[in-house]
């Protein structure tokens, strides 16, 4: 299993810059969040992945690969619509699944050279597909090209982990890009605290006691 790679250059830059930002990475210590290498597979497992559970989506993904072998452009275009829908995918999943492997195919989309591109080529290439926003590709950016800059306002996540360490009812885009920009060109890892944050948030809220 591979890894999001970061240490104390990232830590110690994030710390200098916000002394809330700092107690909490004190208090969660070191993140493992897994990465997946290969841009075409990864991109591949986020349309699965959408709008379903994590558990419900390894499920699909299972499934696939028992179908096809390993997740590859040539092994998506040779097996059917059908059968792939089958595996427990929308009919609109399966299409997008599908524009995608003919996207690498045909070269439209060279994902072995994705790597070169700067994140804003990366963004403009990949949002061009059917199916994939501005959101998937940031995620790609980060959990599988291991960009070192990247937060995500249009991830719930992020935001509500943000308001959580800020004691926020709200976070404007214009308020978000303050943030972005104390805690460049380190904003992945960041993100990683704030996606921590947010599930600490989320648990609290669910042991409050019940209102009278």
């Amino acid at each position: 299993m591979d890894y999001y790679k970061y240490g104390e250059t990232e830590l110690k830059y994030l710390k200098s810059k916000c002394d809330k930002l700092s107690a909490a990475i004190d208090r969660i210590g070191m993140i493992e969040r897994a990465v997946l290498p290969q841009p075409f597979h990864a991109l591949i497992s986020s349309i699965i992945s959408q709008q379903i559970s994590t558990k419900a989506a390894d499920t699909v993904k299972t499934r696939l690969q028992k179908l096809i072998g390993d997740i590859s452009a040539e092994n998506i275009l040779n097996a059917s619509h059908e059968s792939i829908q089958s595996c427990g995918m929308s009919n609109r999943k399966v299409t997008y699944i599908k524009g995608i492997a003919e996207a690498a195919h045909s070269g439209v989309v060279d994902f072995d050279k994705l790597h070169e591109l700067s994140k804003d080529e990366i963004i403009k290439k990949l949002t061009a597909l059917n199916g994939i926003g501005v959101w998937t590709v940031e995620m790609l950016l980060i959990f599988s090209l291991s960009r070192p800059d990247v937060i995500s306002y249009g991830d719930l996540g992020i935001r509500n982990g943000m308001m959580h360490l800020y004691g926020l009812e709200s976070l404007s885009k214009k308020e978000f890009e303050v943030y972005r920009k104390r805690f460049m060109p380190y904003n992945t890892v960041a993100s990683l605290y704030f996606w921590a944050l947010a599930r600490e948030a989320s648990f609290n809220e669910s042991k409050k006691p019940p209102e009278k």
